[in-house]
């Protein structure tokens, strides 16, 4: 079953007419998209659009077998000259089928959003899901019986949690090619969105691309261990979060605790807390070493390492200006050490894809105490130590991840 991706942009294309921002100024040429429509195997159109006819010529195909043109659009969206000979364009009531004298079967999915999804199979049984922009899957519309799909277009840069939600109900699998369409100017341009899909398990194709379902696609693994640096508020929490949030009942792992009597504080934790999906859960604790030792356990975040270091320390008494200027090497140093080891250790023997959140140091005034300055030589040498035993390492700068590993 093959499916030619007519244009892959949102509902206004890319770039958006007469917006000044910085990803539509670079989208032009081969980076330009046009409104996202699907040609199927030449019998069936999803979403009408200016142009089609002239898109698919430019593909090599044309549109003069087409048995069924369906919107998914919640609303018919600007008018749309039809070509020809072409049926009708048609909305599908949620859960109604359609058998397909070619030997196609559609099926109308409920969405979460204003919107119309269709589930497609081929007359050899191979399956394929199109969600529209900004949808995810309307509860038990993400589940089959039928096991996963082959392939699956949806929304991914702007609805991730729409493709956790697949994962969790058995419709996406490893095996599922997972494409994003409906991609706008709110989504990274160039290398930074390919590498920004990819950590979710999913890709993206520029227009005009057909693609046949049931074909493997070498789509690079999500790393086991990812390490995200930065400095204070460089975006390496949402960064973090972020790679994550494709993916079905994430342990979110606070290690910050709460402080009585900060409201401050108290207010921090709900906005991190806010903006995490409801699926996710979160368990406020420093020790680590148990979660990571897990072998069947969902996906980590652990945000962040130098937290879990502030209470190693505070345990070890490693705080004292004295302890630290006449023993460096005593008994509270080696304590903080062994605890950094045992955690190492953990993070390279894991089994679970985790993600953790730490701060970059040295790049700042030097502590103007000997336990500031111990802080941060421990905490370069933990960095170091979990970033040697990690697949990849990324170090956010003003909000712009910059990969330095691989």
């Amino acid at each position: 079953m093959e499916f030619t991706l007519l244009g892959t942009g949102g509902p206004e294309g890319l770039p958006v007419a007469d917006c000044p921002c910085a990803v539509c100024s670079v989208s032009v040429g081969a980076g330009a998209r046009g409104v996202t429509a699907v040609l199927v195997d030449g019998v069936v159109l999803l979403d009408l659009t200016p142009g089609a006819a002239l898109a698919a010529a430019r593909a090599g195909r044309t549109l003069g077998g087409l048995r069924l043109v369906l919107l998914s659009h919640p609303h018919d969206g600007p008018p749309v000259e039809i070509p020809p000979g072409l049926p009708a364009p048609a909305r599908v009531p949620d859960g109604q089928r359609l058998p397909l004298i070619t030997g196609h079967r559609v099926r109308a999915v409920a969405t979460d959003a204003p919107g119309t999804g269709y589930a497609i199979e081929s007359p050899d049984g191979l399956r394929a899901l199109y969600l529209p922009p900004g949808c995810a899957p309307a509860g038990a519309a993400a589940e089959t019986d039928a096991g996963p799909y082959d392939l699956v277009l949806l929304d991914v840069a702007g609805r991730p949690e729409a493709l956790a939600r697949l994962r969790a109900s058995g419709a996406v699998a490893g095996t599922t090619d997972v494409v994003a369409v409906h991609l706008d100017h709110r989504a990274p341009p160039g290398p930074e969105l390919d590498r920004r899909l990819a950590a979710l398990g999913a890709r993206a194709v520029p227009d005009g691309t057909t693609l046949v379902a049931g074909d493997y696609h070498d789509v690079p693994d999500v790393p086991r261990r990812t390490l995200v640096l930065g400095g204070a508020r460089s975006g390496k929490s949402a960064e973090a979060e972020r790679r994550l949030a494709a993916f079905p009942g994430v342990v979110y792992v606070a290690t910050g605790g709460t402080r009585e009597g900060d409201p401050e504080w108290s207010h921090r934790v709900a906005q991190h807390r806010d903006r995490r999906p409801a699926s996710w859960r979160t368990e406020e604790t420093c020790d680590l070493v148990p979660l990571l030792a897990d072998p069947d356990g969902p996906p980590l975040l652990i945000d962040c390492l130098a937290l879990w270091l502030t209470h190693v320390m505070d345990e070890a008494g490693a705080w004292d200006d004295r302890a630290v200027v006449d023993a460096p090497g005593g008994p509270a140093a080696r304590r903080v050490q062994d605890r950094t080891a045992e955690l190492t250790a953990a993070w390279r023997d894991t089994r679970r894809t985790v993600v953790a959140v730490t701060n970059e140091v040295g790049s700042g005034v030097v502590p103007a105490t000997p336990s500031g300055r111990r802080f941060r030589d421990e905490l370069g040498r933990l960095n170091a130590a979990i970033a040697a035993q990690s697949e990849h390492v990324l170090l956010v700068i003003a909000g712009h991840p910059l990969p330095l590993r691989p």
